[in-house]
């Protein structure tokens, strides 16, 4: 039989089209997956494969997507998305992944759509590979399809829409678009094979969108996301194409060397990307073994159009061209063994009083659950003790309640200490990460809290007036648990951070990695340098690091620095948690024991790894920079503070903030991101360079000292040129700011006194002298000798350079709309409503006005079950309808995917 790859084909398609090694391995040339053919060359792909808790969760959702509770909704959301009409049923039917069942199947739908105007959505559909259907091939599988009649406009007949069923998981309430375009091109192949199949029925049409069924929320309920396939259709057509005309040019015999077949075919190479392939345990290892010093370049993925720049760096010449500092200290680190600093000082304020460090161990079995979490709280006295949590229901509300109290209470107790030690002006409280993923994580919680909370605050008031508790799109409701104070804490900073993540000088969450790549440049490829632990390892290392059995060392850890756990972890607690399905013998019971000790254990290591990476930063001195990075914050946490005392906007996250608020975002947004660039380029010399090298740079520039009496700069750029003023903020990788420290104001923009700032003229150069060599006069002169290297900058660029003496950045606003002002008081909103709307109304009279105004549309027939097309729940992600399922993968004893799958098959 010929293997076709199926759905999953076109999204590694897609990925890896570029890559001719890839395309040679196509299962239609070489007669067997890439996996298989991995194995047989003798290096079988290590992938992790599908944890054991994340195929239960997958089985779980697609159960739920069966449920007629489900199926339902799923159909008619889809047909009323669609713009047709209401059909007069909704039939369910599995085909069972037979292609006669299928076709049978999609007859009799046809003829009731036809006959009755009713809609079928059928199960496990099976349909020959677009191309290959008088061949013995693997077929396509779209989890489902629906089944519509059309309009007379439309020729009377029927739509084939079709689907299929993916548990992302929402991050920050939303699926990521990555993942949704891998979903959509499944479908989109699913409607080209149908398209292409001789036996689809006579008036039956394949319609130009696809649907796909995702959970809406953390109980794995399934909501439809209909959309356009035109583009989709368009790249899947153009990838089968190619597919069948290669087979037709290449072919790997029987009696060929699978080895010297699959070497023969030229890679191109991607540490960040190649890993979701099979042959890419080959590739890599081909790599290490070449004799070619710039095949290591291709190791560390460097770009290609960079390689001519930097292949002196390996081949012994020691000459480098015109490329980026940082992808340069890359190949150093790589080659010398160290880490190599970027020169930038601290800015960040993890270790330092008012910071709480966080970890945590996410369950795969849940998209909102976690298994654990530790909390340490930084005072004046220094780090205090860890406080650990272990939840036996990672899926449970009540485990979410329970993380945000814990974190609530050290939030609470931070806060008090800033207040105690400066009451009038309090400084910033911050949380430490050691990913970005642990706050997506926690900020999905808080998001998923506190849309139960506002919902609750709204089914109270129609509790007050007498009327059903209703979800938005007309269902009944159950009245959860309050929100209380000190979880409520938590959600309210969680979600500032969540409204603050458009920004970039502000930094509530600290992601640990993120400051540690700002001071180090770890060897190897820079996608290893993601974890932590890779990371400060390089850090902290005297002796010079082997970068490839470092990295091997990493892959084969059991434990992880961030919220994901390795399969084999994760595999294990879940087998602890739930117990192992089976027969006599077989059957493993759970291990309450043996779950808590895993669950202390991988939290014990993320602890670990955070400490010692604090550890590491203590030896970095602290930027003059580091107070400005710190009021920003302090600004805008104290609009937070007014917030959280009035509960008046604080559960507020950003995808939910009102249009007028967005719209005041957009030049907090704007100055925030000037006000970043700045400080960056003045603190950091290696992102200066960079900034400085990239073409389509217009503000900085690299110089050098041609003469010093008179000072004249040799400067590489097109746009700095005579007239301009400059302002100098490097020499040799030394940022000139940290000369000035006791000289840096920040009552208002943050001004630093003393820098070099003058203009460049030809006066005293010489005709004869190249046109790029200019005079420059600044008022204060630096001290340079001839040859150094400089970073210079347009002072235009900069708020203000007056007198040639300083240099001012301006101060980002705070987000301060639908906020309490300052002189706003508890009884403000009370006494005079109209004046106070739009800072200080807290959520519960804001919900009590909304709940009536959706009563009131409901009472117009708008917001019902009942209403066409389908209302579309935007509380979905927070809320459940009373009395429908809820999946919990944790309530059955755990099962082991099916080997001949990866996490490309259920992601």
């Amino acid at each position: 039989m010929i293997s076709t790859g199926g759905g999953s084909s076109a999204v590694a398609a897609s990925a890896h089209a570029a890559c001719a090694r890839f395309r040679g391995t196509d299962p239609l040339i070489t007669g067997r997956s890439r996996r298989a053919l991995a194995a047989e060359v003798g290096f079988p792909d290590l992938g992790v494969g599908i944890p054991e808790a994340r195929w239960m969760r997958a089985m779980t959702f697609e159960r739920l997507v069966k449920d007629k509770a489900f199926a339902s909704r799923v159909t008619t959301t889809t047909v009323g998305s669609l713009g047709l009409e209401r059909p007069t049923a909704v039939v369910t039917a599995d085909a069972r992944v037979d292609s006669t069942k299928t076709r049978q199947l999609l007859v009799d739908a046809h003829a009731r759509a036809v006959a009755e105007g009713a809609a079928t959505l059928i199960h496990e559909t099976a349909v020959p590979f677009p191309g290959f259907e008088d061949a013995e091939a693997t077929e396509v599988k779209p989890d489902y399809v629906v089944v519509a009649p059309q309009s007379a406009t439309q020729g009377g007949g029927s739509w084939l829409i079709v689907g299929d069923a993916k548990d992302y998981e929402r991050v920050r309430s939303r699926i990521d678009d990555g993942r949704m375009l891998k979903g959509f091109l499944q479908v989109a192949l699913g409607a080209e094979a149908f398209a292409s199949w001789s036996e689809l029925p006579s008036g039956m049409a394949v319609h130009d969108h696809g649907v796909l069924a995702v959970p809406r929320n953390a109980f794995l309920q399934p909501t439809a996301v209909v959309e356009d396939l035109h583009d989709h259709r368009l790249e899947v057509r153009m990838r089968v194409t190619e597919r069948v005309e290669a087979a037709k040019s290449l072919r790997l015999e029987p009696e060929d060397d699978a080895l010297a077949f699959v070497r023969h075919l030229t890679a191109t190479f991607d540490p960040s990307t190649c890993t979701t392939c099979n042959m890419f345990v080959l590739c890599r290892d081909e790599l290490r073994r070449s004799t070619d010093p710039a095949n290591l370049l291709i190791e560390l993925g460097v770009d290609p159009d960079l390689r001519p720049h930097v292949v002196g760096l390996v081949d012994g010449t020691g000459v480098v061209g015109s490329a980026p500092d940082s992808v340069v200290a890359g190949i150093r680190a790589s080659v010398d063994g160290h880490a190599v600093r970027t020169g930038q000082l601290r800015t960040d304020p993890a270790g330092e009083p008012g910071t709480i460090n966080v970890v945590i161990a996410k369950a795969d079995a849940a998209a909102l659950g976690i298994h654990g979490m530790s909390v340490q709280r930084v005072s004046a006295h220094g780090p205090g003790e860890w406080r650990t949590e272990v939840y036996e229901a990672p899926q449970s509300p009540e485990t979410r309640l329970k993380a945000m109290r814990l974190l609530g209470s050290a939030v609470e107790d931070a806060m008090r200490a800033q207040r105690k030690a400066n009451p009038g002006a309090p400084r910033p409280i911050h949380l430490v990460v050691p990913d970005g993923q642990t706050a997506d994580v926690l900020t999905s919680i808080a998001d998923n809290l506190a849309g139960v909370e506002l919902s609750r605050l709204r089914w109270l008031r129609d509790q007050e007036q007498g009327r059903p508790m209703l979800t938005w799109d007309g269902e009944p409701a159950t009245l959860p648990k309050p929100l209380r104070e000190t979880a409520r804490t938590a959600v309210s900073f969680l979600l500032e951070e969540d409204r603050a993540r458009a920004l970039q000088v502000r930094m509530p969450i600290i992601d640990l990695r993120t400051v540690f790549s700002r001071h180090f440049v770890a060897g190897g490829p820079a996608v290893n340098a993601l974890r932590l632990d890779y990371a400060a390892e390089w850090a902290r290392a005297t002796a010079p690091i082997d970068h490839r059995a470092f990295a091997d060392a990493i892959e084969t850890s059991p434990y992880t620095p961030g919220a994901r756990l390795t399969k084999e972890r994760s595999d294990a607690l879940h087998r602890a948690l739930v117990g192992v399905a089976g027969r006599g013998k077989k059957r493993v019971e759970p291990d309450a024991a043996a779950y808590e000790a895993g669950v202390r254990a991988e939290l014990g290591y993320k602890q670990e790894v955070l400490e010692a990476a604090l550890g590491e930063l203590t030896g970095v001195e602290s930027s003059a920079l580091r107070e400005a990075y710190r009021a920003v914050e302090g600004d805008a946490q104290a609009v937070w503070r007014r917030r959280l005392s009035f509960t008046a906007s604080d559960l507020v996250r950003f995808g939910r903030t009102y249009r007028r608020w967005r719209n005041q975002l957009v030049r907090v947004i704007e100055a925030d991101a000037a006000c970043h660039d700045q400080l960056l380029a003045v603190a950091n010399p290696q992102a200066a360079s960079d900034l400085a090298t990239d073409a389509g740079n217009r503000q900085l520039a690299h110089a050098t000292v041609v003469s010093v009496a008179p000072l004249v700069l040799g400067v590489e750029s097109r746009r700095i040129v005579e007239g301009s003023k400059i302002v100098l903020l490097h020499v040799n990788d030394r940022p000139c700011v940290e000369a000035h420290r006791d000289s840096i104001s920040l009552s208002g923009s943050f001004v630093i006194e003393g820098m070099s700032v003058g203009p460049l003229s030809r006066d005293d150069v010489g005709d004869e002298r190249p046109r790029n060599e200019l005079r420059w006069k600044p008022k204060h002169a630096p001290s340079v000798v001839v040859g150094d290297h400089l970073i210079v900058a347009d002072a235009e660029w900069f708020a203000g350079t007056a007198y040639d003496r300083r240099v001012s950045i301006a101060r980002p606003p705070a987000d301060d709309y639908a906020a309490p002002k300052p002189t706003c008081t508890p009884q403000s909103y009370e006494q005079t409503p109209q004046d106070h709307q739009w800072c200080c109304k807290p959520h519960r009279a804001n919900e009590a006005e909304f709940s009536d105004q959706i009563a009131e549309r409901r009472a117009r027939g708008e917001l019902n079950p009942q209403a066409w097309p389908p209302v579309r729940d935007a509380d979905g992600f927070e809320v459940s309808p009373g009395g429908l399922p809820q999946g919990d993968a944790g309530d059955r004893p755990s099962q082991a995917p099916p080997v001949d799958l990866t996490l490309d098959d259920v992601e």
